[in-house]
């Protein structure tokens, strides 16, 4: 008895320790638990019937609609977090409760709804079908409804100015696109109008059109493009360029996309005024060579670069240049704050009937509102 009373304060520190460390145990579980619970969530069902679900590589669950991929970025909009673009590469997986229409790299098409996981991307439609994930170069979404193809966005600018000089200035431009897996259709405009102590000192307009139908990935034709052009100020009352080609797509990546063509044409000038005895229009060949590249410099500012030039006889000009260079701020879901630097140049321009020589060049810096649609 004697014994067993001098060896019970022992007992009992070996009795709290061990409640010590079930304590801290039982702590540490219950703490990791909620975790353990979060990172391993995933909706329901593999495929919802609501709403579309992207998982992110950091784990993170997004309830919304798929709306395309596109040169590897993909374009996702939640009622929260309105429309999103992210890299193709930081989407672990999708789920998605639509149809959307699917274009391989090796030129299979599929449609149905989307199921991609790991390495795998399964296609639910009238037949079940997989695929490898790095073989997916186009989802659009949506049923195959003319509507769901198309998209675009306008640019107004405008500079109002009354006292010493009274002056009008508006400034236009617009891009509109129809897209399918295979086929990109694209017509953009820009126009200039200025009026300066109720003169006319400004008026013209440009629209570009072009069918991009693609080969492979990177190579396509486009069956037919053309261009019309009018600038008074430059004794072009009107110009039509209409021709066929071949384009390549140079760079193709994730945040950058960099576009090249080339192919012959037909070109027809209309001069504004000519002098006494000189044709009032002008038919002639014509080679035309594109370059457009657009980046993301930060997640709200994107830049773009458009060079255009014809080469053609004399006198039609020999080398019209068109250039604009462009940087996008995003301001809100649709709207965004843009500033282009325009530059066009005729290198032959015709002289007028008063004999005045039109200037080569023509500069404008554009500041506007754009709409995206």
């Amino acid at each position: 008895m004697t014994k067993f009373i001098r060896h019970l304060p022992t007992r009992k520190r070996y009795v709290r320790g061990i409640e010590a460390v079930l304590a801290a145990w039982l702590i540490l579980a219950l703490s990791t638990f909620p975790a353990a619970a979060q990172n391993n969530w995933q909706p329901d069902a593999p495929l919802p019937d609501d709403y579309d679900w992207i998982q992110l590589t950091s784990g993170e669950w997004l309830k919304g609609e798929i709306i395309d991929l596109y040169n590897d970025q993909f374009s996702f909009e939640s009622d929260k977090l309105d429309i999103l673009t992210l890299d193709w590469e930081d989407v672990k997986e999708v789920r998605s409760a639509r149809r959307v229409q699917v274009w391989f790299r090796d030129g299979r098409r599929a449609a149905g709804k989307i199921l991609v996981r790991g390495d795998t991307v399964r296609i639910i439609g009238d037949q079940d079908q997989e695929f490898q994930r790095s073989g997916i170069f186009t989802i659009v979404a949506g049923e195959p409804k003319e509507i769901n193809y198309w998209s675009g966005k306008v640019t107004f600018g405008a500079n109002f100015r009354k006292g010493n000089t009274d002056q009008v200035e508006a400034n236009i431009q617009a891009k509109v696109q129809r897209v399918t897996t295979q086929n990109r259709l694209v017509y953009d405009y820009i126009g200039n109008y200025k009026i300066t102590d109720d003169l006319l000192s400004d008026n013209n307009h440009r629209i570009n059109s072009v069918w991009r139908r693609f080969i492979n990935p990177r190579l396509f034709a486009m069956p037919v493009f053309g261009e019309y052009f009018a600038d008074p100020f430059q004794n072009v009352a009107h110009r039509m360029t209409i021709g066929a080609g071949l384009g390549y797509q140079i760079i193709d990546k994730s945040g950058m996309e960099w576009v090249t063509s080339i192919g012959p044409a037909y070109q027809k000038t209309w001069f504004d005024n000519v002098e006494e005895g000189s044709q009032e229009s002008e038919s002639t060949p014509a080679l035309v060579l594109t370059s457009t590249m657009e980046a993301d410099i930060t997640s709200k500012i994107d830049f773009s670069h458009e060079y255009r030039m014809q080469i053609t006889n004399e006198t039609a000009g020999t080398f019209n240049h068109h250039m604009l260079i462009g940087f996008e701020t995003e301001l809100t879901k649709r709207l965004d704050f843009d500033v282009s630097l325009v530059w066009d140049r005729i290198q032959s321009p015709r002289t007028d009937s008063e004999g005045n020589l039109p200037e080569q060049d023509d500069l404008r810096l554009i500041f506007g509102l754009g709409y995206d649609f």
